[in-house]
């Protein structure tokens, strides 16, 4: 296998990696908010329709992400939007955590976990990045 296609494939991989873990979280939160509202100290129907509504944001989210899962080099431009929308869930979501209080333990648990997700995807999406810097559109 050339080495051109590898770095494509490993990039592809990366995004596709990301894009799963997003689409999984959107589809969970819409079909299954119940689970899920406790650990945003939300509740009954407001609460379910709150969860639902980060779905919808999930996948809003992942539009450049298709694009660039699909050819990440005749669509570097997603790929780099991808990165900083990446970029921007960690610093926003490291903010969140920053402004709660300790007795807040259960929902601070839930913004780390987004903190975890959202770093591990900037690290994949960034090596993605990279792998296509060379690439001509």
């Amino acid at each position: 296998m050339p080495k051109t296609s590898l770095r494509l494939w490993i990039a592809r991989l990366l995004i596709g990696i990301v894009t799963a873990w997003n689409l999984q979280a959107a589809f969970a939160f819409i079909f299954s908010p119940s689970r899920f509202v406790h650990a945003y100290e939300l509740s009954g129907a407001a609460g379910e329709a709150a969860v639902r509504g980060f779905g919808v944001l999930f996948l809003m989210w992942n539009v450049p992400y298709l694009f660039a899962v699909k050819d990440p080099v005749r669509y570097q431009l997603s790929l780099t939007f991808a990165v900083l929308m990446q970029f921007i869930g960690l610093i926003g979501e490291t903010y969140i955590l920053s402004t709660l209080t300790v007795e807040h333990t259960l929902l601070k648990t839930s913004v780390l976990r987004f903190i975890i997700f959202d770093g591990a995807g900037l690290l994949l999406l960034a090596i993605a990045r990279l792998l296509m810097q060379d690439k001509k559109y």
